[in-house]
């Protein structure tokens, strides 16, 4: 299957090739590649580049040593996430890797703020994006194929990140999961190898709580609600736009939704697609954003609802006609934010009056 693939995909890359619980399997032990159809890729060059990526961006790029990977956001004025792209620089070139949907409207959007900065920008349909777990017996064959490799940083909380969930074992330190760019002429040898399809490679995202533009993003998403301070926020850099709303939902307010992991009742051998209502009670707690059958979990999805939903509340997901059990688990809780240590005034009415002494 190809549905979901970005244009200019090579035509041997798929969703999948027959088997996903296998092909995800031995993806997870470092035995396939995944060819990630539904990936592109935006070059940065020019000397300004970090700089100005750095003023534009919500993540601290600028003294980013070649080779080191991290992630950034772009925001509206108002906070929303606009775009969202894995960053690595080779010392000449910062290469943005997007969901392919994002992918032209990003480098767009960058050409539009260059203004006088010394940076060039360019969509690489020349390179394939391909997804594996370091450590495996496909890691060396990608990699020597590749102009570079991005490593996700969501395995731990990045310098000037923040971490909403209060799991005692975050899934996402599992996640061992790198990206390499490898040009399309050196593409077919890359075919040779085992693979596994995008779908299988979701799945592992799914279960490392880790979130996607192309999934958890809508057009009100703030970086807290997904928990994406945790890798792609910089809280301590300088201005950029939409830095004001990160600053007051994280230390005076609450993200007004909530990232949960959803347990699926798979009886029904039914998989709620993105957008399917989630329920408590007869009243929409939110909606399924991202969806995957679980080599080890089984049916699971991620879901944003809103942050007024108890914890507690025994939730459905409305699918096809059928109402999907759902058994919640907290990512980010309904207290998140508000972590700033505002001294309390005196109130008026406590203060003693000049007849009282």
């Amino acid at each position: 299957m190809r549905a979901g693939l970005g244009e200019g995909a090579p035509e041997w890359v798929r969703t999948h090739y027959g088997d996903p619980i296998r092909e995800q399997r031995a993806l997870a032990r470092g035995e396939a590649a995944a060819p990630l159809g539904d990936r592109g890729v935006v070059a940065v060059s020019g000397e300004d580049r970090l700089s100005w990526l750095d003023s534009i961006t919500s993540q601290q790029v600028v003294a980013l040593a070649p080779g080191e990977s991290t992630e950034l956001l772009i925001l509206d004025p108002q906070g929303r996430i606009e775009h969202a792209a894995g960053v690595v620089d080779d010392g000449a070139t910062t290469w943005l890797i997007a969901d392919a949907g994002d992918v032209a409207p990003l480098a767009k959007w960058l050409t539009m703020m260059r203004f006088r900065s010394r940076v060039e920008v360019a969509v690489r349909d020349d390179l394939l994006v391909v997804g594996e777990v370091p450590g495996g017996a496909a890691e060396e064959a990608v990699r020597a194929r590749s102009v570079i490799v991005w490593t996700d940083p969501w395995a731990s909380v990045t310098p000037g990140g923040w971490q909403y969930a209060v799991a005692p074992a975050h899934p996402g330190a599992e996640r061992a999961w790198s990206e390499a760019l490898v040009p399309r002429d050196a593409a077919e040898q890359v075919r040779a190898l085992p693979l596994a399809g995008t779908i299988a490679a979701d799945a592992l995202r799914v279960a490392a709580w880790r979130p996607r533009w192309s999934r958890e993003v809508d057009d009100r998403a703030i970086p807290h609600e997904a928990d994406w301070l945790r890798s792609a926020v910089h809280l301590n850099k300088g201005c950029y736009r939409g830095q004001e709303t990160v600053a007051k939902v994280h230390n005076l307010g609450h993200p007004p939704r909530r990232l949960v992991m959803l347990h699926l009742d798979g009886s029904d051998s039914v998989l709620p697609e993105p957008g399917a209502p989630v329920l408590a009670g007869d009243a929409e707690a939110g909606h399924v954003t991202s969806s995957a059958l679980h080599h080890e979990l089984g049916p699971i999805a991620l879901a944003l609802v809103s942050r007024r939903t108890p914890g507690d509340a025994a939730l459905e997901v409305e699918a096809g006609g059928t109402r999907i059990a759902a058994a919640q688990e907290i990512i980010v809780p309904a207290d998140a934010g508000a972590t700033a240590e505002v001294p309390r005034l005196t109130r008026l009415s406590r203060r003693p009056l000049a007849t009282d002494r």
